[in-house]
């Protein structure tokens, strides 16, 4: 097993390239056996749960090229059905994108109940409610999705409640439906607008997507395309956090400022110095910062994927802090890692309240998920001596070469094998 130790307390100077949004490049992936062709997917991040999906689309007989720059070349003309390989899609939570592009094309799929971080309940009933609403039969049978139909036909569904994934899967599944389709209360996250994007691309008919009624329009076929993955805004915000704690000054490149609107809020509230340029964000900061309220929401507001490195950096903030997580009932359990580091933190349901100390200090932690791991890592910058952190395939599922970028900027850090 590898851990990533970190020689904590130095400052962060420089600049550092954002990969591809790992949220966006999920669902685009198996999106591409709609074509049924080529289809070529630009800047993915080289992680884990890219090499998953990768394999789950070999595995249902599509020709999977991808290369050491981010470039996808995904031909799925020989897929004749979707019945997706168990022990794979357990993996991964994106595994149930399959269920939207397979019913739209072949009009059945199978595939297991969906896997992914442990951080609370995530249901797929708005995924299957409106798959039934286009016309098709779900069942649920040991472990197992499987959806049917005799032909898709256009309606109009309203969400219960704001899921990004069922908005992307029901996008999916209708843009082949007979006539119209209309989403009400969609999510409106930057990485469903790069989804439809890439369905127009396609040849769909796809309007309204990043507003909360997303309209579409049954074709005939997809065909193949190009097309470059939005930056991802996670990992460019917990970068602009990890300055904004350690000190320094870095250029955070290739990103969409307006994607980062209310992380740069909040930060230039606990006092860092935030300037945005076109495609780049610049965080400068002595290190010294003061207590914020945080509460996560759906698009635009504060992202919950972003609340564990928040938290990290808050706990060395003067005064008090509060975070209300709104979105997943089980995202604090990274909070007794961040204790065994001298955070002074209490969590009442889905509240945390955070008392700034005046430092942390290295400990052997353990990443529980894939954010909570990553503020372990911002724990660690700004800790005082030596961290160690263990699982870190949790990071690895959705941050490109981390320790490569933060050694670029200064960081201590370093990956080894016990």
């Amino acid at each position: 097993m590898e851990k990533i130790i970190i020689e904590g307390g130095y400052e962060l100077n420089g600049a550092v390239e954002v990969s591809g949004f790992k949220n966006a490049a999920l669902p685009i992936i198996p999106a591409s056996i709609l074509a049924g062709e080529r289809c070529v997917v630009e800047n993915l991040p080289m992680i884990k749960d890219i090499f998953c999906i990768s394999n789950i689309m070999s595995s249902i007989g599509a020709d999977i090229e991808l290369n050491e720059n981010g470039t996808m070349v995904i031909d799925t003309s020989k897929i004749t059905k979707i019945v997706a390989p168990y022990d794979l899609s357990r993996q991964i939570r994106a595994s149930y994108y399959l269920l939207g592009a397979g019913l739209s094309r072949f009009k059945e799929v199978e595939v297991a109940y969906p896997g992914g971080c442990d951080i609370g309940t995530r249901p797929i009933d708005q995924h299957i409610k409106g798959f039934e609403a286009l016309g098709a039969k779900v069942d649920i049978e040991h472990g197992v999705i499987k959806c049917r139909a005799d032909k898709l036909v256009g309606t109009k569904i309203y969400l219960d409640v704001v899921s990004v994934g069922a908005t992307i899967n029901i996008m999916m599944a209708a843009v082949c439906a007979e006539g119209r389709t209309t989403i009400e209360n969609a999510a409106k996250e930057p990485h469903v607008v790069d989804v439809a994007n890439y369905l127009n691309s396609m040849g769909a008919d796809v309007k309204g997507a990043g507003t909360d009624v997303i309209r579409i329009e049954g074709v005939e076929k997809l065909h193949g395309c190009t097309y470059s993955v939005i930056p991802d805004q996670i990992e460019a915000g917990t970068y602009l956090v990890a300055v904004a704690a350690t000190g320094g000054d870095v250029l955070v490149k290739n990103v969409i400022p307006k994607h980062l609107e209310s992380i740069i809020a909040k930060l230039r509230e606990t006092s860092a110095n935030i300037i945005e340029y076109d495609d780049s964000v610049r965080v400068i900061s002595n290190g010294k910062l003061v207590g914020v309220n945080v509460k996560t929401l759906p698009y635009p507001g504060f992202p919950t994927d972003l609340q564990q490195p928040m938290a990290a950096i808050l706990s060395i903030a003067e005064g008090s802090s509060v975070i209300t997580e709104s979105v997943f009932e089980a995202r604090f359990k990274y909070i007794d890692e961040l204790k065994r580091m001298g955070a002074n933190i209490k969590v009442d349901g889905r509240v945390a309240i955070i008392e700034g100390v005046k430092e942390l200090t290295g400990a052997r932690v353990r990443a529980t998920d894939l954010r909570a791991g990553v503020a372990l890592v911002v724990a660690g910058l700004i800790a005082k001596g030596k961290t160690e952190i263990d699982d870190v395939f949790h990071i690895d599922r959705g941050y490109e070469n981390i320790e490569q970028k933060l050694l670029g900027l200064g960081a201590k850090i370093y990956r080894v094998n016990r």
